[in-house]
Parts: structure tokens; sequence; C-alpha cells
């Protein structure tokens, strides 16, 4: 084909405008079901060290907490609503952070336990998984010889035939149990690129309103490895399912967290930190806190000329229905 004069474009063509950035919201997971005590003795056990270890992330600047339970005697990961109440109080009452309750619990938990405490509470956020999976921590008992307590061992090493239960059925319940009966948002929690499909399931069922808030979840074993690539084909996947009715957020387990958080704001995501997560600041220094990765995560976004979210903020990004209205 020969090229003329007017068959080479003068300007430009015109293109469809995205919408602006906004801030990035800060979640802090403080204590989780997958690390035990033994692995180190910074990771919060009793309900006051929760307590304190969340109000402290919200003053470092995590605008949402995610929250567990655990046996204030043993440490071990506990469904207990007593548990809960014992330190969701003392949070709302002393920060204005978002609580988001779990409901994947722990292993050996059926799902009824893993709804109680959220039930009891009806608080603006829960976790919901979006489908069953190997989700095996064994690998983590070889790593050490001397321990805490009796269970840690058995414990992890068990996971090596456990499986994660999140059928269609329990997600399903939990939407309309905690979603419509609560107004319950959820941050729900994607481990693989199917779990996305499982969530657009929902959407075109009706039971899911956006704006969505997914977690990208990355080097859990039995779930998507903590590749670069795997975030990138997530993202590209959630906008062809989601279009611009979704917010996204990166969680990048163990050594992997800072990395994929920070590349995932790069994308224009949110980022999760925590001790749930990960339970260093770096190579080989345990972190002293939940707080010590929110300043660590925070200063990597203002590097970068990010802003982070204030609590009032994040609650408009995702359409929550305010302290005000929980049960705590």
């Amino acid at each position: 084909m020969a090229f003329t004069e007017t068959s080479i474009p003068t300007t430009a063509p015109e293109r469809p405008r995205k919408k602006g950035r906004g801030k990035v919201v800060i979640t802090c997971a403080v204590t989780g079901s997958i690390h035990t005590p033994t692995m180190s003795p910074h990771l919060p056990i009793t309900p006051d060290e929760i307590a304190e270890q969340a109000v402290a992330a919200a003053e470092a600047g995590a605008s949402i907490l995610h929250l567990h339970a655990r046996d204030p005697e043993t440490g071990r990961p506990t469904p207990d609503p007593d548990v809960f109440m014992r330190f969701l109080p003392r949070i709302k009452q002393q920060t204005d952070a978002v609580v988001n309750i779990t409901t994947g619990g722990g292993q050996g938990m059926t799902v009824e336990d893993r709804m109680q405490a959220a039930l009891r509470a009806q608080p603006e956020m829960c976790s919901l998984n979006m489908g069953s999976m190997n989700f095996a921590l064994h690998p983590l008992a070889e790593r050490y010889s001397d321990w805490k307590h009796d269970w840690e061992k058995p414990f992890l090493e068990g996971s090596k035939d456990f499986i994660f239960r999140n059928t269609f059925g329990d997600i399903e319940r939990i939407l309309k149990d905690l979603g419509e009966g609560c107004g319950t948002r959820f941050e729900f929690e994607c481990y693989d690129v199917g779990h996305l499909y499982t969530l657009a399931h929902f959407v075109d069922k009706g039971l899911v309103k956006p704006p969505f808030f997914l977690q990208f979840i990355f080097g859990i074993l039995g779930g998507i490895g903590p590749d670069p690539d795997n975030l990138t084909h997530m993202k590209s996947v959630a906008d062809k399912l989601f279009g611009e009715d979704y917010r996204f957020s990166v969680l990048g387990g163990g050594r992997h967290q800072m990395g994929l958080a920070t590349m995932g704001a790069v994308m224009g995501g949110n980022v999760r930190v925590g001790l749930e997560d990960n339970l260093s600041l770096g190579k080989g220094v345990l972190a002293p806190d939940n707080a010590a990765q929110v300043r660590h995560v925070r200063g990597l976004l203002e590097a970068l000329s990010l802003e982070v979210a204030t609590p009032a903020e994040a609650r408009e990004m995702l359409a929550l229905k305010g302290a005000d209205a929980v049960a705590f």
C-alpha cells in the first residue's frame, strides 16, 4: 500500500481517558492463623496484644485492620466470638480504622465456626475466600526443632492433608448471612485466577454488588506463585471481568510482601501487610510489631509520590456502612 499525504494522520487518535487513581488503602493483617508462637516472639497472641498492635498499626497508617483471634494461653487460632469481643471494642474505641473480621478462620474449623465472630460483631468488612484449595503450611515445620507448645508442629504438619474448604454453597451462605443479613462488605481473597471467575459467577447471580474489593494473594503453597507476571495476569483478568467496578489489593506471602505490594501500588492497587502474612521486616530481621511493617510500606508508597488513604476515605472508596452500624 502506498502512503499519500492524506493517508498519514496529522494528529494522534483520541484515547478514552482513564479515571485518576485514588489514594492507596493499607490493610494490616494483625495475627492470622498461619504462623505459630515459636516463629516470632512478636506475634500478637492475647487480646491485649492484638488490640495494642492493631491500634499501633492504625496510628502508623493502616486504614483497614484484618483480624483473627487466638487462644490467649496457647496461641492456637480460635473462632470463639467471646475472645474476639475482648479486643474488638477496644480497637473501635481507640481508632477510626475499618475492622475486617476473618471468615477464613484456621485449619480444622468448620464454616459454622468461621462465621461465629462475624455474625455476632456484624463488622463493616469480612474476608471471603473465593475457592477451596490445598493450603499447605507443612514445610514450615521443618524449620524449627524446639516448640513453645505441643500443638504447633502437628498443626503445621497436618496441613499436608488439609483442604481449605470454600465451596460455592459456603460462599453463597456467607454472602447472604453476612452480606445481606448484616450489611457487611467483603475483601474477596483470590489465591488463583479461577477464584476471579468464581466471584464473577456470584456477580452474575446478583449476590455481589460493586464496588468489589479484591485481594490478590501470592505465595501460599497450593495457590498462585509470587511471580510478577502472575500479578499482571490477575490484574488483566480482573479488568476483563469487572471493568471499573473493582479495586484490588496485593498480598505477597513471606519475603515477597514488600516487593509485590510496591508493584501493585504502582499498578494502581492497594496493599496489605502484617504479621499474618510475613514475620520479617527484611532478610533475617523479625518485624518488632505490625506497625513497623505499616510504616515501612507507607514509606515506600510516599517515596513513589502515592498518598495513603484515611479510614474515612477507605470507607467511601469501598461503600462501607460505617463504624456506627456494627454490633461491638
